[in-house]
């Protein structure tokens, strides 16, 4: 009996424990690999776990406008990932036509580290461009504050410096949004008008969540996204 019952307490310790540890979604796609990726409708999505000192992470998707990631980071400093929908975009700064991008999410508000972010590159990768739309806990730019502009449809604080392999421009929302839309060409014919890059191709652009912490298990939800460029 004794042995019985140890068996029972057992079982409902594990079934407990993969219930916190699994993401409560149903999903076309799943992937708890550290780099992790699916293709859809011109997208690649990546789980992209990057960072040291990082905890269990799984991204899912039904597409690449609808998906998210459950993050079990701990609370320690340094970015642990950046899981993101991935769209080629490949024209010249001064070819670009309307080059816009949409976005809706539901995010967590406390016990987290992290900004939903674009993160825009030339094709050669010596140029990064994040767009920081909301802000958790401390997280900060790389560079140093440049000025406040409003380009692109909305306001930032705007950043400048570099990660030592490539030039970093952080533009930070003055406040947080979790939905709206981007004018990416705005954005990259300002940098080309103050002179911060030429004329650039422009590459990948990137959205999603850049985690640093989220102790104890947080979902990150996409409920739809799509970037246009013609």
């Amino acid at each position: 009996m004794l042995r019985t019952a140890r068996l029972a307490v057992g079982a409902l310790v594990l079934a407990l424990t993969l219930t916190v540890a699994a993401p409560a979604h149903a999903a076309v796609w799943s992937s708890s690999d550290r780099w992790g990726t699916w293709t859809n409708g011109g997208y690649t999505l990546y789980n992209n776990i990057w960072g040291s000192g990082y905890g269990a992470q799984t991204i899912w998707a039904n597409s690449y406008s609808n998906w998210g990631v459950w993050a079990d980071h701990p609370n320690t400093g340094g970015i642990k990932s950046y899981p993101n929908a991935t769209r080629w975009v490949g024209k010249r700064v001064s070819a670009l036509g309307t080059t816009t991008s949409s976005f809706n999410v539901t995010v967590p508000t406390s016990g987290v580290a992290f900004t939903t972010a674009y993160d825009i590159w030339s094709s050669d990768n010596a140029h990064e461009i994040m767009l920081w739309m909301n802000k958790y806990g401390p997280v900060g730019p790389l560079g140093t504050f440049q000025v406040r502009a409003s380009v692109g449809g909305h306001t930032w604080d705007i950043y400048r410096g570099s990660n030592g392999a490539n030039n970093v421009y952080s533009f930070i929302r003055t406040g947080n949004t979790n939905s709206g839309t981007v004018d990416i060409r705005a954005v990259a014919q300002w940098l080309r008008t103050n002179g911060w890059w030429g004329d650039v191709t422009v590459g990948n652009v990137q959205f999603g969540y850049e985690i640093t912490s989220a102790a104890g298990g947080k979902d990150f939800v996409t409920n739809s996204f799509s970037v246009t460029a013609n």
